[in-house]
């Protein structure tokens, strides 16, 4: 298997569209208090998200320069 850098272009792309689910998820789950399924999913895409901006921090690349310079708690949970 090849070893493919991603372009810090490609990733920030990735996130993006990470994040608009997210957002959704977020949304549907406030909508629909009582569904555990929708909540599930906001918390999911919480934990993606959290990973991805620790895994960034810890590689030193730029968590605003990704988008993901944002309070994951306050927003998503």
């Amino acid at each position: 298997m090849m070893n493919k850098s991603l372009s810090n272009e490609a990733l920030q792309y990735i996130i993006e569209r990470i994040m608009v689910n997210a957002k959704e998820a977020r949304d549907e789950a406030k909508e629909k208090k009582n569904d555990l399924f929708l909540d599930g999913r906001n918390v999911a895409y919480y934990e993606v998200l959290d990973i991805l901006k620790t895994e960034l921090d810890v590689r030193d690349i730029d968590i605003k320069e990704m988008g993901l310079d944002v309070d994951l708690e306050k927003n998503f949970l």
